[in-house]
């Protein structure tokens, strides 16, 4: 499950040992395309790695905080710490080698 996060619950995202945030928007096709990807990735990780999203009209200053300048925008991190990031539409295979690139 992909759980929608704000800024003023972002430190809960911070706690997560591995998380994977998707900045998006509710007017961006490809965010539209990459939400059930994420949904279906994050249902089979489910315990590995935490899945939220971030609305950046409704979190600017979070998404000023990640110099997101492109949606979507997935940002991974490990305890809190940025450790890398994917821009665009990727299909499932993709996002999972990156998944797997940044978590293994």
């Amino acid at each position: 499950m992909v759980n929608v996060i704000h800024e003023a619950e972002f430190g809960q995202v911070k706690a997560c040992a591995a998380a994977v945030v998707d900045f998006s928007a509710t007017w961006c096709g490809p965010c539209k395309m990459l939400a059930p990807v994420l949904e279906k990735i994050s249902e089979e990780m489910k315990g590995k790695v935490d899945f939220f999203k971030a609305d950046v009209d409704e979190n600017p200053n979070l998404a000023r905080q990640f110099a997101i300048q492109s949606i979507p925008a997935l940002i991974f991190l490990k305890n809190g710490e940025e450790v890398g990031r994917e821009i665009g539409f990727k299909p499932e295979a993709a996002v999972k080698s990156a998944l797997q690139r940044v978590f293994d």
